[in-house]
């Protein structure tokens, strides 16, 4: 007889108001009631908020406790979140996901089947702690006479995803900004009240050399499951090199 929940562990963990780092829980099959969830318009407008209410929704226990409150899930880290999300998605309606790429040099078409159990996924080990991302810039801040050279950041949670998704759907890049300074917690020297009055303005007045610095050191920072997938155009050989088709995620179809 087929099991209608699964164990999981993230890559990353969540520290209660106790301090300690959880990582273990459990998590069954979506039923109507996430269907509902997905069909529910104001979630559809807030990625982050339809995250939470699915995963809260669906993780029955962790580390011990029989429910997290959706402001706990909503403190996990993205990269968690997203783990737990492919292993429900895969969990619930199997592991292939149709997908389909286009080639950025000749315009091809490629639609290929994806198995989300093979993504790769890097997950700290139990001596591991998740530092802050120090990003050395190129061409750096100039705050009046002075040029701040290194940014510090820590990883977005879902409350972050949430709080800007209104500002993504309008603009994707004023979304990433908005993002990204919810995340800064330190730029150079410059006092902490001036870094909290830019916000996303800082990141908008980064050269594009200096948001590409952020966007590598980011991604070589965060644990969790490496959507980045390569391959080979078959009509004129250019690589391409893309994000995971998340078009058919979740279809219900």
């Amino acid at each position: 007889m087929a099991t209608r929940e699964m164990e999981f562990t993230l890559p990353i963990g969540y520290a209660n108001g106790d301090g300690a780092l959880r990582r273990t829980g459990a998590l069954r099959k979506m039923t109507g009631r996430e269907e509902a969830i997905l069909a529910d318009r104001s979630n559809q407008h807030n990625g982050g908020k339809l995250v939470t209410e699915l995963l809260h929704s669906c993780v029955t226990q962790f580390e011990g406790e029989q429910k997290l409150s959706k402001q706990d899930v909503a403190n996990w880290y993205s990269a968690d979140r997203n783990y737990v999300l492919i292993r429900l998605r895969s969990f619930t309606f199997g592991p292939d996901l149709p997908a389909t790429y286009t080639c950025a040099a000749c315009g091809e078409k490629h639609e290929v089947i994806e198995n989300l159990d093979e993504l790769p996924v890097r997950s700290l080990s139990p001596e591991e702690t998740l530092e802050d991302i120090v990003v050395e810039l190129e061409d750096g801040y100039w705050d009046k006479e002075d040029c701040h050279t290194s940014i510090t950041l820590t990883l977005p949670r879902g409350i972050d995803e949430a709080a800007v998704a209104p500002m993504l759907r309008k603009n994707a890049s004023m979304g990433k900004n908005a993002l990204l300074a919810r995340c800064l917690k330190k730029v150079g020297d410059m006092p902490q009240h001036r870094v909290e009055a830019l916000g996303p303005r800082l990141f908008s007045e980064l050269t594009l050399t200096d948001r590409r610095l952020i966007d590598k050191a980011l991604n070589r920072a965060a644990p969790g499951v490496d959507l980045m997938r390569d391959r080979e155009c078959d009509a004129c050989g250019a690589d391409i090199r893309a994000n995971l088709d998340m078009t058919h995620f979740l279809a219900l179809e």
